[in-house]
């Protein structure tokens, strides 16, 4: 068992080439690089190494709680979860815990094919995806077919912001500090409008993000995309990038600029850029939303859930998440309850701010 900084080059570059080797999409979430920046700033990360033959054979990085409750690394964050294993290994799911001195471990955007956890599974999501495998104007093709209301509509917009606001322009991989700031800010008060907890006010959240935006590997690589409009930033996002797969993780816009869409102006740039670096999908994350359905070309299946062995840790892991998560489930499942639910979360949010 390591702390993730612990690893060795040789360790770190046997998991790379078995994340190569797996067939999967090159999510940078199951880096070993953002495992390790995880370390940084969550001090109970660790990374359980399944040696085979005298060679490191698989991979699981977790953080440890109380009584040996554990989750998936970064889990709230983190958009892709599980084990990195050598094909056709699949250890013996509890003996992996108990060598882990793990009573559980904890998912909810566990990757598909990772048959050492699905069984475990309680629910199944659904991530959003953009493909651009075969270029940008492939993908406007498709949009224009499937969304072609949508796809007039948001270059209409795009060209009235040029017009009213001034030059539009988009950088893919912004480096002032003062964009991510701002980026921040908008985020914030976007969960605060919405009655959502405000991510960055967590610290290791914020410091998490600092420290990926530093972050330059080729399988993952912090990525903060801004698009600007007479001079000043309208839309931003700031994601993780490996050479196929862009992960769509905090995007955010001015709601001065809202008439404008200008969200949806951002993505579709990100998709143009990001088939121009050669990376052929988009990963929007789970969770149903307008923009996704409006953007997306195709779906991918992720998992909630949680492998247990018996014990006074596994009760515990059921009764502090179990009961929480068939109430959201169960409101979820249900589009008038949901829809009572987000104005309820949006009405409290307005109570708090007057």
């Amino acid at each position: 068992m390591l702390v993730p900084e612990e690893l060795g080059e040789g360790e770190r570059e046997h998991w790379r080439e078995l994340r190569a080797k797996s067939g999967a999409p090159r999510n940078p979430f199951m880096e070993p690089e953002f495992t390790d920046v995880v370390g940084r700033v969550r001090p109970r990360a660790r990374v359980a190494v399944v040696y085979d033959g005298g060679e490191p054979a698989g991979f699981l990085p977790h953080e440890r709680g109380p009584l040996g409750q554990g989750r998936a690394i970064g889990l709230g964050v983190s958009d892709c979860q599980g084990a990195v294993l050598r094909q056709g290994l699949i250890p013996d799911t509890r003996e992996l815990l108990r060598a882990c001195s793990l009573s559980s471990f904890a998912f909810d955007n566990l990757e598909a094919e990772q048959r050492l956890f699905v069984p475990y599974a309680a629910e199944e999501h659904t991530s959003y995806v953009i493909d651009v495998e075969k270029g940008y104007e492939a993908y406007e093709s498709v949009l224009r077919t499937q969304s072609p209301k949508f796809l007039k509509t948001t270059l209409a917009k795009e060209r009235r912001l040029g017009r009213q606001v001034g030059d539009v322009r988009f950088v893919f991989d912004e480096r002032d500090p003062a964009a991510l700031r701002t980026l921040m800010d908008w985020k914030s008060a976007q969960y605060r409008r919405t009655g959502r907890r405000d991510r960055f006010a967590q610290d290791w959240i914020a410091r998490l993000v600092a420290r990926l935006t530093e972050t330059r590997a080729r399988e993952c690589t912090g990525t903060l995309s801004v698009l600007y409009a007479g001079g000043r930033p309208v839309a931003a996002h700031f994601g993780l990038r490996s050479a196929t797969v862009l992960a769509c993780w905090f995007p955010a816009y001015d709601p001065d600029f809202a008439k404008y869409s200008p969200g949806l102006v951002l993505h579709l740039r990100m998709a143009e850029a990001a088939a121009a670096e050669g990376i052929g999908m988009l990963d929007m994350g789970r969770g149903a939303a307008e923009y996704k359905d409006s953007l997306k070309t195709g779906e991918l299946p992720v998992y909630e859930g949680a492998a247990t062995r018996p014990g006074a840790g596994a009760a515990l892991h059921w009764l502090g998440r179990e009961p929480a998560r068939r109430a959201h489930s169960f409101v979820r499942d249900r589009p008038r309850l949901a829809s009572l639910a987000v104005r309820t979360l949006k009405g409290a949010a307005r109570l708090r701010r007057s």
